[in-house]
């Protein structure tokens, strides 16, 4: 049986050999650099201590220095299976998904007719060589130098030109005795609608072929020299041997490069590739005039782990960009996504390279964007989440996007990092909005300015409410550092709480951040990003030692009562203060059992929200309904009732 011309070729595409290895050999770690796809182990064909056996995964091959071994994914699974050559592929074809195609007698003819094709294509390389050096190229030759295209470039990508005539290509190739068919069937000519001689597809145009894993000519690309040509940039059409979304322009060499350890770069123009290589970034591709396809960025990844889009500062190339995002999203793993280097504006690699040099585009490359960070940009960028529905949309898109991802580990990541930028999105930081109020002798607020103002300061100075909260918020900061298993079911009411205290704040955070990763590492973020002593000295508070969850890590069941008392007494606080600095607005115009009333709803409210919490607590009673205070709103009450007793303005 004979396998279909290029099978073999997309089912070493479609493996990883480290993986297909990996099952029959322990990797020594030491010696292996993971992301470069250089790996060593023990040989698994003899005995032996040391790491000799090295696999180089982007070359696909494997070599044992003290056996000699050495071979591909196919040989190997031949060794070690002991199978025949068809049982291996069989095997493999398993694991990479591909169905085995039927027995194909032809097979080896269309083997040979690929070879032949691909043969008219390497006469078509030359051809256009010559001529780009020969007089019908002068025009051309300017053109490429003023691009900033060395003679040694035009050579490294055998770059030719198509002079502006209609049979040149067909009666060149005729005349070395190829056959018709074979020009047509290469996409080099066409068959005329008048029924005359078939014409040249590329004509006036600059040549860059494009070429296979392999290095073999499959198509070309053409660039038209005519500024009124139809079609700036024209491909072959797809053949036997031509698949566009399959191939990349320049993979054999940037596949090599990468291997070395230069960033694999994917241009959008054959220009742009171009002038990369030329400026030392050797690992550059492009796609074939159409967006990257699904297959293409597998061919991507097996080169490197993180490629860098980079494509130009347009709204065309950023919308490029995104597209590429939606693509990708499905087939990310760990270990496995991309990165995005955004031009300035207006610009493209090439015009980067031209006007600043190869150290701006190195920055460029640097200051590459995660995937996850684009993502945000595209969703955020220019719009207005000033009303609770637009939130909720943001928050609804963000939920689909990463539930697109099909790796589960990876998934959570990505919905932890999407929660994180909406919450600093919604609750940013606050800065001292207001002018600064003056401060007293003894570092005290100084009395506002009118005598109306200084009554309503000294109504809502109840004690000192700020400092409650404090202390509320401490308790539930270290309830759910003790217990973060329960951070996602009150996710709504952590963002809500006024954390004025800076540490606070940045506890909040990490606590969004890192909850779901667990109790070790959220303590672990927690000393990396905020510092032990803020961790230390939160948990040495009195009031926080003695929380029962503190006292008992872990305790779900303990951590959600104590959440949902704290909670609910922060709420209650927050409707007492409200309701009394509403009343404090109107005290002029109120009646005093109005005023008596209102504060009277504000401490019920309160009490309905604690009614279920056992405190050591003095309770005092109101009127004839009884109704429960404590101390502290007594005292806030007791103020105003004082206030009241006070003669108003103009009595």
């Amino acid at each position: 049986m004979s396998l279909p011309p290029g099978f073999l070729d997309e089912l070493r595409t479609r493996l990883s050999l480290s993986d297909v290895v990996g099952r029959k050999v322990m990797w020594d770690m030491r010696k292996s650099n993971q992301a470069k796809g250089d790996m060593w182990a023990p040989c698994p064909f003899h005995q032996e201590k040391t790491a000799s056996f090295h696999v180089d995964d982007r070359k696909g091959f494997y070599y044992c220095f003290g056996c000699h071994a050495k071979g591909d994914a196919i040989s190997f699974v031949r060794e070690t299976e002991n199978v025949e050559f068809f049982e291996a592929v069989r095997i493999l074809a398993g694991e990479a998904g591909m169905p085995m195609p039927e027995r194909d007698p032809q097979a080896q003819e269309k083997a040979d007719r690929r070879a032949q094709l691909t043969e008219v294509m390497e006469q078509a390389v030359r051809y256009f060589g010559l001529q780009l050096r020969a007089g019908a190229g002068t025009a051309a030759r300017d053109y490429l130098r003023r691009r900033g295209l060395s003679g040694e470039t035009l050579t490294q990508f055998d770059i030719g030109f198509a002079p502006d005539g209609w049979q040149g290509l067909w009666d060149h190739l005729t005349g070395k005795g190829v056959v018709p068919e074979m020009i047509l069937a290469c996409g080099l000519a066409r068959e005329s609608e008048r029924g005359g001689r078939p014409y040249d597809v590329f004509r006036n145009r600059i040549m860059f072929p494009i070429r296979d894993a392999r290095g073999r000519c499959v198509a070309f690309g053409g660039r038209a020299m005519d500024p009124n040509d139809n079609a700036k940039y024209l491909n072959s059409p797809e053949t036997e041997i031509f698949d566009k979304s399959r191939t990349l322009y320049n993979l054999a060499p940037a596949r090599e490069a990468a291997g070395k350890g230069a960033p694999l770069i994917v241009a959008e123009g054959y220009m742009d590739v171009i002038a990369l290589v030329a400026a030392g970034f050797g690992a550059a591709v492009a796609p074939l005039g159409t967006a990257v396809t699904e297959d293409q960025l597998q061919l991507l990844w097996r080169i490197a782990d993180e490629p860098v889009i980079m494509l130009d500062g347009d709204r065309a190339g950023l919308g490029a960009a995104y597209r590429v995002i939606d693509l990708a999203l499905p087939l990310l793993e760990a270990g496995r996504t991309l990165r995005f280097a955004l031009m300035p504006e207006g610009k493209d690699p090439d015009d980067l390279l031209r006007a600043e040099g190869p150290g701006a585009v190195q920055a460029r490359i640097d200051a590459a964007l995660p995937l996850v960070r684009l993502l945000w940009q595209r969703e955020t960028e220019g719009r207005d989440f000033a009303t609770p529905e637009r939130k909720a949309a943001l928050e609804r898109t963000c939920r689909d996007k990463a539930a697109l991802i099909r790796d589960p580990s990876l998934r959570g990541y990505y919905e932890r990092e999407l929660k994180d930028l909406r919450w600093q999105l919604f609750n940013p930081r606050r800065q001292a909005a207001q002018a600064p109020r003056g401060r007293g002798p003894r570092g005290k607020w100084s009395p506002p300015e009118t005598a109306r103002a200084e009554t309503r300061n000294s109504v809502l100075a109840s004690g000192d409410p700020a400092q409650a909260v404090r202390l509320r918020e401490a308790v539930i900061l270290a309830t759910l550092i003790s217990c973060p298993d329960v951070a996602e079911m009150f996710e709504a009411e952590i963002e809500r709480m006024p954390c004025r205290d800076p540490d606070h704040a940045a506890l909040r955070a990490a606590i969004l951040h890192h909850a779901g990763a667990g109790e070790k590492t959220l303590r672990a973020q927690i000393a990396a990003e905020i510092g032990d002593e803020t961790l230390e000295k939160l948990m040495a508070l009195p009031h926080v030692a003695l929380a029962p969850p503190v006292r008992h890590p872990g305790d779900a069941e303990r951590a959600t009562l104590t959440l949902r008392e704290e909670f609910a007494k922060l709420a209650a606080g927050a409707g007492v203060e409200a309701e009394l600095r509403e009343a404090v607005e109107d005290i002029d115009g109120l009646a005093d059992e109005t005023l008596t009333w209102r504060v009277a709803q504000a401490a019920e409210a309160r009490n309905r929200a604690q009614r279920s919490v056992e405190e050591d607590r003095t309770v005092y009673d109101l009127g004839e309904n009884g109704l429960r205070l404590d101390r502290e709103e007594r005292e806030a009450f007791a103020r105003l009732l004082g206030q009241l007793d006070r003669p108003k303005p103009g009595h």
